[in-house]
């Protein structure tokens, strides 16, 4: 079973600036959430986010430096934020 990623007006124009090498990595672990976005394995770490006020969905995939943050909802998996890990989860309600 395939699930289909979309992602955020912000998480593409986000990528759109990152340098190419960065931008095939990240573009590489979305892939992988095609597969299964539940489970972390090799080539994705993956956390179901705690605290995150009524929105018990939220996940996080870990890329290296970036964490993209998305919401599974039936077959689709809603990409809405990727950021450095130097700015902290502090944005997120």
């Amino acid at each position: 079973m395939r699930y289909q990623v979309k992602l955020h007006r912000t998480v593409a124009k986000t990528l759109s600036r990152m340098n190419p090498k960065e931008r095939s990595r990240v573009i590489r672990g979305l892939r992988i959430l095609e597969t299964s976005p539940y489970e972390s394995r090799v080539g994705a770490d993956i956390v179901r986010l705690k605290g995150t006020r009524g929105r018990e969905d939220l996940f996080r995939l870990r890329i290296g430096d970036y964490r993209i943050v998305y919401a599974v909802e039936g077959r689709i998996v809603y990409v809405t934020d990727i950021f450095h890990r130097g700015r902290g989860y502090t944005h997120m309600p």
